[in-house]
């Protein structure tokens, strides 16, 4: 398809977006310029205020404003449990759930050998300090359901287990409304690895 030339500057510009392809970019560009000139500042300025007043918590390494992150800086916060994420979007989703109350370790990423990210990557020796220098008596792994996820959560329990913490991971299952004949194998068998009492 042919564009204006500033047009096909702006759809290739939203492409870089993750899931956004050619028709999605498309249409956001199309949205852009139906809408009024401030509307579309206010949008460019909140993308270039983000990108230089957000950095990453001293402690934590989750997305902050200051040197520490509004969940680090909570004193209501339990500081016997921590939960360690793969990235800072992982914080607000289980923020999003208002089942959480302790405190966060993000590592920025996975055990990939492959693409060269190991142990020093991670960072992993910061999270051994803060264990160490804390009151933090429960850690819990919540990293993804993949082969990285799980190599790390493994990796991490052998690495935490000797430090008299209780070291758990966070189940898998099914969705709610989701339909069992639907469900993958390893889903199933995490789902059944997982059951409790009710």
């Amino acid at each position: 398809m042919v564009y204006p030339g500033h047009l096909k500057k702006l759809v290739e510009a939203l492409t870089r977006f993750p899931g956004i392809g050619q028709k999605s970019a498309q249409r956001i560009a199309f949205y852009l310029l139906g809408c009024s000139r401030e509307d579309v500042v206010a949008i460019a300025r909140a993308m270039v205020d983000a990108k230089d007043k957000l950095g990453f918590c001293q402690t934590c390494g989750s997305l902050a404003e200051t040197d520490l992150c509004i969940y680090c800086s909570d004193s209501k916060r339990d500081n016997n449990l921590l939960c360690v994420v793969q990235e800072p979007r992982d914080v607000l989703v289980l923020e999003r759930t208002g089942q959480y109350s302790g405190l966060y370790h993000v590592l920025h990423g996975a055990l990939s050998p492959l693409d060269g990210i190991g142990p020093e990557e991670l960072k992993l020796d910061r999270l051994v300090s803060r264990i160490r220098e804390s009151e933090i008596r429960e850690v819990i792994i919540a990293t993804n359901p993949n082969v990285e996820g799980d190599a790390t959560a493994g990796y991490l329990a052998r690495l935490l287990n000797p430090l008299s913490v209780r070291v758990t991971r966070i189940a898998f299952g099914l969705p709610v409304g989701g339909d069992i004949e639907y469900a993958d194998d390893l889903t199933l068998s995490r789902a059944l690895d997982g059951r409790r009492v009710i």
